[in-house]
């Protein structure tokens, strides 16, 4: 009689046992099947939204235009997404060339309108200059460069370098060996002014700003060319 008492109690607590595993079986099952609550629903929302990529600005139709001028002249470039800069300089609508038909040197970001005005004033200003003048090609321009985030000198506005809409231009090299710089030759012999005043003359046709070393100290050894301001500034 003792022993079937035991067998007994020792089979209810197995029952026992095995009801709580399967309960707690059930549950984990329940909570399973609604395992998305168990995550706040504004996370999942931020979690599943997609990221927008901003699409890049389509340029200014003064800008498209100007890229069509530039190939329609062949002259080869590339286009430089729009960048500001600390001090209020920045290079909006630049390009970089890439080829004007002869070698440029220091060129840097430019407005679309500099780069273009550059690119003719080279191939119909320089170019037939140096021919008439001297009887030779032109094989090279040197320059100071394009875009500078700095003042006028002297002055604390800042210069129209700072926005990629100036170039400075020093020298140029000649197919016959000779080179020409505005430092020297501004007040060099009668044909090397002849050949810089003929190019002055036809920058101030194209560019807005031209300045030489009649203008300041500051532009001894080169001419400043740049598209800002009303236009028809010639010095």
């Amino acid at each position: 009689m003792l022993l079937d008492l035991r067998f007994m109690e020792e089979r209810a607590t197995r029952f026992r046992r095995g009801a709580a595993r399967a309960a707690l079986l059930a549950g984990t099952m329940a909570l399973a099947a609604c395992g998305g609550d168990l995550v706040p629903r504004g996370k999942v929302a931020r979690m599943s939204r997609p990221v927008v990529q901003p699409l890049p600005a389509q340029p200014a139709l003064e800008t498209r235009q100007c890229f069509a001028r530039l190939q329609s002249q062949s002259v080869s470039f590339t286009a430089l997404p729009d960048r500001t800069f600390g001090g209020g300089c920045s290079a909006i609508g630049s390009v970089k060339l890439l080829d004007i038909g002869v070698p440029a040197t220091n060129l840097g970001a430019m407005t679309c309108n500099l780069a273009a005005n550059f690119a003719a004033w080279t191939r119909y200003g320089v170019e037939p200059a140096a021919r008439l003048i001297f009887g030779a090609e032109l094989e090279k321009v040197e320059t100071f460069g394009t875009y500078n985030c700095r003042p006028i000198a002297g002055s604390g506005k800042l210069s129209e370098h700072g926005h990629s809409n100036a170039i400075d231009v020093a020298a140029f090299v000649l197919s016959d060996g000779r080179r020409i710089t505005v430092e020297q030759g501004w007040h060099g012999d009668r044909q090397t002014r002849q050949f810089l005043t003929l190019i002055h003359a036809s920058a101030c046709k194209r560019f807005k700003t031209v300045l030489s070393p009649d203008y300041n100290a500051a532009h001894h050894d080169h001419f400043h060319f740049d598209m800002g301001g009303n236009g028809g500034f010639c010095r």
